[in-house]
C-alpha cells in the first residue's frame, strides 16, 4: 500500500453556503479527481458513506485505507446493487469508457439517484449518456472539475483540491433542475466555485487552455526522448522545462480520451497553433528582432495577467 498524499481539513474565510449533505456516494473510479472529491466531502461533513468502485484491487484498498471510501468493488463484482439507493454516481473513469459505464449503472439506478461525471470533454459524454441511460437521461449532470495534477491514484487524494478552484456544469436541455442543484451543492461543499456553460462552448475553450498545452508538452517529451543525445538533454533540462512539461506526466490513458474525445476542437487548436508557429519561425529567420519582442512583451503581459487574477480569485475564497 502506497502511502496517502495528505488529509487537509478543508477551510473557508468568512461566511459559506449550507451544504445539502449527500447521503450516499458512489464514485466509480477511485483515482485523483474521485478520491479527492470524496474526501473533501468527509472533511467538510456533506458525505455520509462513500462506495469505490476500479479495476485495480491494490489502489481499492489504497482508498480504504486512506479513508476515501467506506466500501470498495473491483469494476468485474457485483457492485450493481449500491446504485439503488445512492444520492449521487460520479463517473470519473477515462473518458473513453464512459459508454460502456453508463450503460452499466442504467438499469439500477433508483428513481432520484444523479449520475454526474468529471470528464475534461462535455459534448461527447452527454451523447454517449444520451444513448445508454435513455429515460434517466435527465438525472444526468454533465461537469468538468478544473482542477487536478501529474499525480495519480487513489492515494493521490488530496481534500483540499478543489478549494477555491472552478467546477462548470454543462446541462443538456433535458437535464433535471434539481438534479443540477444537487450537483452544484456537492461541490460548493468541496470549496469550489461552481458556474454553467454550454457544452459546446466548453470543448471549444477546453482543447485551447488545457487540450493542447497537454498535446506540446507531451510531444516535446515524446520528440526529445527518441533522440539519440536524449540523457544529455535531459541532464541539462532546468527548471524551466520541468514547468513547462510538468503536465507530461499526467496519464496516457486519460490524454488519449481527452485528445480523441474532443477531436474537432482540438485538430482546430492545434492548426491555429501551428499558423503561429509558422509566424514566429519567420520571424527568427528574418532576424526581426521587433517582432519577436512585440511578442514576447504581448506574451509577458498576458501570463501577468492571469497570473493576478488567478491571486486575486484565491485571496477572494480565503
Amino acid at each position: 500500500m502506497r502511502a496517502c498524499w495528505r488529509r487537509c481539513p478543508a477551510r473557508w474565510g468568512g461566511e459559506r453556503d449550507t451544504v445539502t449533505v449527500v447521503g450516499k456516494l458512489v464514485v466509480v473510479g477511485v483515482g485523483l479527481i474521485g478520491g479527492s472529491l470524496a474526501l473533501a466531502l468527509r472533511e467538510a461533513g456533506a458525505v455520509a458513506s462513500v462506495v469505490g468502485i476500479g479495476r485495480s484491487r491494490a489502489n481499492l484498498d489504497d482508498a480504504k485505507a486512506c479513508g476515501i471510501v467506506d466500501r470498495a468493488y473491483r469494476i468485474d463484482d457485483d457492485w450493481r446493487a449500491e446504485l439503488g439507493d445512492a444520492d449521487i454516481v460520479l463517473i470519473a473513469a477515462p473518458v473513453a469508457q464512459f459508454a460502456s459505464l453508463f450503460a452499466a449503472v442504467a438499469p439500477h439506478l433508483g428513481a432520484a439517484t444523479v449520475v454526474t461525471d468529471a470528464g475534461s470533454s462535455k459534448q461527447d459524454v452527454i451523447a454517449a449518456a444520451r444513448a445508454a441511460l435513455g429515460e434517466r437521461f435527465a438525472q444526468f449532470v454533465p461537469a468538468h472539475p478544473i482542477a487536478g495534477s501529474e499525480r495519480s491514484g487513489a492515494a493521490a487524494a488530496d481534500a483540499s483540491l478543489y478549494r477555491g478552484r472552478s467546477v462548470i456544469i454543462t446541462p443538456a436541455a433535458e437535464t433535471s433542475a434539481s438534479a443540477v442543484a444537487r450537483v452544484e451543492s456537492m461541490w460548493r461543499a468541496t470549496g469550489a466555485n461552481v458556474s454553467r456553460l454550454d457544452a459546446g462552448a466548453h470543448d471549444r475553450i477546453f482543447a485551447a487552455v488545457s487540450h493542447l498545452p497537454h498535446i506540446l508538452a507531451h510531444t516535446l517529451v515524446a520528440d526529445l526522448a527518441s533522440r539519440p543525445n536524449a540523457d544529455a538533454l535531459f541532464a541539462q533540462a532546468g527548471p524551466g522545462f520541468r514547468d513547462f512539461t510538468r503536465i507530461a506526466a499526467s496519464s496516457p490513458e486519460m490524454w488519449r480520451d481527452v485528445a480523441l474525445g474532443n477531436r474537432d476542437a482540438l485538430l482546430a487548436e492545434i492548426g491555429a497553433f501551428s499558423e503561429a508557429l509558422a509566424r514566429i519561425t519567420r520571424s527568427i529567420a528574418a532576424g526581426d528582432g521587433d517582432a519577436l519582442e512585440a511578442l514576447f512583451a504581448r506574451s509577458r503581459d498576458a501570463r501577468n495577467r492571469l497570473q493576478r487574477d488567478s491571486m486575486l480569485r484565491v485571496r477572494d475564497n480565503e
